[in-house]
């Protein structure tokens, strides 16, 4: 869409307020806001109040674009602490409840299994759910959830164990409990850094953020693949109609990121991804309890940087304006926000930017409003899942001497606990659709909605149809694949022969002629997965060389840069030839010229690990030689984790302040010149000696080793261990700890 019209569209389309009414003419009253005049609340709050406010208070505080209004689904007594939600295939919905979290300023007893998965239902269609019961009773902060078929797939926190549960006997409570992935091991971390997900993508891997793996469901069991480079985000992941994975870090106050390529082909990021003014969040009251004190707050005091990103969802339904299909949602729980950004693929590179100016999608007053997850929902619309509550962050992050204890007591957050909604997002142009009935109808009718207009029922469709594995809709599905009428859907859209394609290769009936026709696609999203598809073939032979070399010149990047990703997973040499080819043929295409170096840092992270694999291979070089030396020679003192001895010899260098990226200068000249004197208040019976009779490569090795290893800290190069040997010239003596400036 040309950028000038949708700006002039959103503009023209100026946000209003909104407040209560009930909703004529359902079945049953649904507490709905309604347009108001803008007045109704300020430009922004002076002095919100932290009172916890009823749903019926706390839906008049929403500021919404004109024609959009949002309907309470659910809330407390029926919901408490919701975090995550999942349909099943006729609709019914999983609601995740963290019922532990923060239920004061200490965190007290947050990982007793207490909480819970809820099961919700809407029984007479109206969009409110009244019936309900307690499907998974004492969980410990359950936090993943997926629906196969008849099952629902669970991760609780603190275990990468995930159990399939199900409900034989259909009275609303899990009675069946199974194994599908059990590592039976602890999951390290508080609860922010741990896994969320369970995203079953258009490619029929299940992704999730955080954990560097990824998973196909086969014969009711989660089979894992590593991804070498790592995950990405922290709370949440999302996909588009394509299958490109989103992703959000709310300790790097990064709203989006790893939307460039599929992770399992490494990382990319562009610096003009999106604008630093992207980052700027514009909420319409001001925002006391932000972890990051004063310096993330304006002179009036709003939020000024997105600091909680989460929950984001790419919007593929049908229900809403057409404008808003394909945009990129993020929650700001921390602002009382949800961003809406426009993606644009500009000649392969993909670029975000906020649809407003100065302005959020959707903002409230309500001080506990608390968006932490988004979804598309199996009616078209936008579902908002608000944890509604006054502490929003770990206890980590609370802790006596923060910057947060004393707000979140002169405010009374912490009284405000086990509330909890879920709102969907309608608009005044179109009714939400039908509920589906999935899991009852036939496999040839669940062909039929791989063509839906809603990207719910495509991806639902498709995942049901893998898991029956059903082979005698295999003709209709090869026919829909290559885009002839057929006896279920006439002139198959692209997205209908992409969602037939992947569900030929999640049913194993994926032939060579199907590719070589996909390939030939006149939409470049289909050769691209196309391209994909022929990777299982690549690590064995030649077989689509010839085909694949057709497409070196395609006239979209995108294609080339799968050619690339792809073509990597051959070790033939024909291989290399055309990926040589088609990089020397595009020299000027930024894009491509990142692909490469993807690769190269991809392998390297296949050959090294993960955290030496990130590494330039001179930085690299220099740890794996510093490692031999410290092995043989520093760790007879400092042990060979850095810990220390018992006998202490030396002080431990795990932890040390001196080896953070701060304090490069100070370690050279340690290094260098020695350290006596007492160390963080001991003594040890000898002083560390000099090293300085050691060239600059051996002292750049050593501490890049030990700054790696024990600091996380980059690594040091040969020229600063010269300049400060330069500048210390005439040193005679060991250093003492006052004599450095350690940070």
């Amino acid at each position: 869409m040309n950028k000038k019209i949708w700006i002039a569209g959103i503009l023209a389309a100026t946000l209003v307020t909104c407040q209560v009414s009930r909703h004529n003419g359902s079945k049953d009253n649904i507490l709905r806001t309604t347009d108001e005049s803008v007045s109704a609340i300020p430009a922004f709050t002076d002095n919100p109040s932290p009172t916890h406010l009823t749903p019926e208070q706390s839906i008049k505080t929403f500021k919404l674009p004109k024609g959009y209004h949002l309907e309470l689904v659910a809330s407390e007594p029926m919901i408490h602490e919701p975090v995550a939600i999942a349909w099943d295939g006729n609709a019914r919905m999983y609601v995740a409840e963290l019922n532990t979290y923060m239920q004061d300023v200490e965190g007290t007893n947050e990982h007793a299994p207490t909480s819970r998965v809820m099961l919700l239902e809407d029984t007479n269609n109206d969009g409110k759910m009244d019936k309900s019961s307690v499907f998974i009773d004492q969980m410990l902060l359950p936090r993943m959830l997926l629906c196969v078929g008849h099952e629902l797939l669970v991760n609780e926190t603190d275990t990468y164990n995930i159990y399939s549960y199900k409900d034989t006997n259909k009275d609303g409570v899990a009675d069946e409990k199974r194994p599908v992935y059990t590592p039976d091991k602890k999951a390290p971390g508080n609860l922010e850094h741990q896994r969320s997900g369970l995203d079953w993508n258009v490619d029929n891997w299940i992704y999730m953020a955080v954990d560097a793996v990824r998973f196909k469901y086969s014969n009711g069991i989660l089979k894992p693949d590593s991804i070498p480079s790592g995950s990405s985000g922290q709370w949440g992941i999302t996909h588009d109609n394509y299958g490109r994975l989103y992703f959000s870090s709310a300790g790097g106050e990064t709203p989006a990121l790893g939307f460039q390529i599929n992770p399992i082909y490494g990382r990319m990021e562009f610096n003009d991804q999106y604008t630093e003014e992207f980052n700027e969040v514009w909420p319409i009251i001001k925002t006391p309890d932000v972890e990051g004190g004063l310096k993330r707050l304006r002179p009036d005091t709003t939020l000024n940087h997105f600091t909680a990103s989460c929950g984001q969802v790419v919007f593929r339904g049908d229900r809403l304006p057409k404008d808003l299909e394909g945009d990129l949602l993020i929650s700001e729980p921390v602002g009382r926000l949800i961003r809406r950004a426009k993606v644009t693929n500009k000649n392969g590179k993909i670029t975000l930017e906020n649809a407003y100016q100065k302005e959020e999608f959707i903002a409230s007053t309500d001080m506990n409003f608390r968006a932490v997850n988004m979804y598309t929902g199996p009616d078209g619309c936008l579902y908002i899942v608000d944890m509604n509550r006054g502490i929003i962050q770990e206890g980590n992050w609370t802790g006596p001497k923060s910057y947060l204890r004393p707000q979140i007591k002169r405010l009374g957050l912490d009284k405000n606990i086990q509330h909890g909604r879920i709102y969907r997002l309608v608009h005044d142009s179109m009714k939400p659709g039908p509920t589906p009935k999935m899991l009852d109808e036939t496999s040839k009718k669940l062909v039929t909605y791989l063509a839906h207009p809603n990207g719910w029922w495509r991806d639902n469709a498709q995942k049901e149809l893998i898991i029956r594995n059903d082979q005698s809709v295999v003709p209709v599905l090869k026919a829909l694949a290559e885009g002839r009428d057929n006896e279920v859907i006439q002139s198959p859209s692209a997205l209908a022969r992409l969602h037939a394609l992947w569900t030929l290769e999640g049913l194993g009936a994926l032939d060579r002629n199907i590719i070589i026709h996909a390939l030939k696609d006149s939409d470049f999203e289909i050769r691209k997965a196309a391209v994909q598809m022929t990777e299982p073939y690549l690590k064995k032979d030649d077989s689509f060389m010839t085909e694949l070399a057709a497409l070196k010149s395609d006239p979209t990047t995108d294609v080339r840069k799968q050619l690339l990703f792809s073509l990597a997973h051959s070790k033939s040499e024909k291989a290399k030839a055309l990926s040589n080819e088609i990089v020397s043929g595009s020299f000027t295409n930024e894009v491509l010229a990142r692909t490469q170096r993807s690769i190269d840092k991809n392998e390297d992270a296949k050959k090294f690990g993960m955290r030496l694999g990130r590494l330039d291979a001179p930085d690299r070089a220099l740890v794996l030689n510093g490692a031999v030396i410290y092995k043989s020679l520093c760790a007879s003192c400092h042990g060979s984790d850095g810990k220390g001895l018992t006998s202490k010899t030396a002080p431990p260098l795990a932890g040390s302040k001196r080896l953070n990226r701060n304090n490069t200068a100070a370690s050279v000249r340690i290094l260098l010149h020695g350290l006596s004197g007492p160390i963080d208040g001991n003594s040890y019976p000898a002083e560390m000696p000099s090293m300085k009779d050691n060239d600059d490569q051996w002292v750049a090795s050593v501490l890049s080793y030990v700054r790696h290893e024990f600091a996380n800290a980059p690594a040091v190069r040969p020229n600063d261990v010269k300049a400060v040997r330069e500048q210390t010239a005439s040193r005679d003596k060991a250093y003492t700890l006052d004599e450095l400036s350690i940070q």
